[in-house]
């Protein structure tokens, strides 16, 4: 029997890559004989460019940049074997890296992922794969392209630094500065969310409040979005901010779409691609995956779909671990999941079962196991 482990990490308690030594132990203590392997499983967001890093044998390069308030921070991203880049704009552009009295996204910009970006460039790499998870900008992508040398001019031709404040004061852009790298680069962007640039589904209004921005923030965000659209679409001679995607990061996905003409793919679809998770499936009886806590988006581009589905199609078993169960989470049975069985054994508050999290996991893991077992026994009667 071969068993194949490909866990998302539960935020805050359990990381990947332990969560696949506790399923280890479980399974030895039902199936001694079974055969285990783990892989590293991500959705785009946090822990993806570690995830494919680790699973390439990849390295790490760390560099100075500019954090969401300008401030200089160190932060890495990933280099691969082939000469892949992957890169996590939340490491340089996340709303964590903003304590919660600052958040407000008329200031923050996204110009040190442009930074990264600029660097992987520079150190020759021209495929480059960018997670645009968790940022804490509204910026339309405007502090990212300044860094890859897009010049934003006002009314009086001063450049602008290129902020959520700045989007309704561009009246000039100037490309004949752009990284001339760009234009031999290929770009991947992992996005799964599909909201345009603009309008009550776009960038501001979606996903402005959670960054810090009040009501008339919201609107005079969206005010400067769609002028700084309209400018960008007239310069590039495109038709980008109604693309799904487009609204993504505060209007990143737009810039990376107009500027760099980057292919948008599924985080989780792209990650599972990274780390050959289809080789891995071969031959493979079981797949066990999970995450922190299950509900009805987990059947769109999370961990648990982006797995249910190429094992559905590999013909594969399929089984979840989850730390919760929330309204929706069945449509996950549709994606190719089997059965999910919860972490949590009893009643008790979310501060325990945090602190619990490997005990109540690694039990988890071993109810499931055995209920397999009892499966596999009827069978054979």
């Amino acid at each position: 029997m071969k068993i194949l482990f490909a866990s998302d990490s539960f935020k805050g308690s359990l990381s990947s890559e332990r969560i696949g030594e506790l399923l280890e132990e479980a399974a030895k203590k039902v199936f001694p004989q079974a055969e285990t392997e783990s892989v590293l499983a991500a959705d785009g967001g946090e822990g993806t460019m570690e995830a494919v890093v680790k699973e390439q044998h990849g390295s790490y390069r760390q560099i100075p940049v500019m954090d969401p308030l300008g401030k200089t921070i160190t932060a890495s991203y990933g280099l691969l074997p082939d000469g892949t880049a992957i890169i996590e704009m939340a490491k340089a552009s996340g709303l964590p890296l903003v304590p919660v009295s600052l958040r407000d996204p008329k200031e923050t910009t996204s110009y040190g992922t442009g930074q990264l970006i600029a660097d992987a460039l520079d150190q020759g790499v021209r495929k480059i794969v960018v997670g645009i998870g968790g940022s804490a900008t509204n910026d339309g992508g405007m502090g990212a392209m300044s860094a890859l040398g897009v010049r934003f001019l006002d009314s009086e031709g001063k450049i602008l630094a290129g902020c959520g404040k700045h989007l309704g004061k561009v009246e000039k852009i100037d490309l004949s500065g752009l990284h001339s790298g760009v234009r031999e680069a290929v770009f991947t962007v992992m996005c799964d969310v599909e909201n345009p640039l603009l309008g009550q589904n776009g960038a501001a209004y979606t996903f402005g409040e959670q960054k810090g921005a009040g009501k008339e923030d919201l609107e005079l965000l969206e005010k400067g979005m769609s002028r700084y659209a309209q400018l960008v679409e007239e310069e590039m001679k495109c038709q980008t901010a109604e693309i799904k995607g487009a609204g993504a990061a505060g209007g990143l996905g737009f810039a990376f779409l107009t500027f760099l003409n980057a292919n948008l793919r599924s985080g989780i679809e792209t990650v599972l691609d990274m780390v050959g998770f289809d080789e891995k499936l071969q031959d493979v009886d079981l797949v066990i995956t999970g995450e922190g806590r299950m509900d009805w988006q987990s059947s769109f581009g999370k961990v648990p779909s982006g797995i249910g589905k190429r094992c559905k199609k590999a013909h594969v078993p399929a089984a979840a671990i989850v730390g919760g169960l929330l309204k929706g989470y069945e449509g996950i049975y549709d994606t190719g999941i089997s059965t999910v069985m919860t972490t949590v054994n009893g009643a008790m508050e979310l501060s325990e079962a945090m602190e619990r999290s490997e005990e109540l996991y690694l039990d988890a893991a071993y109810r499931l196991f055995r209920a397999i077992a009892c499966g596999m026994s009827i069978q054979k009667q």
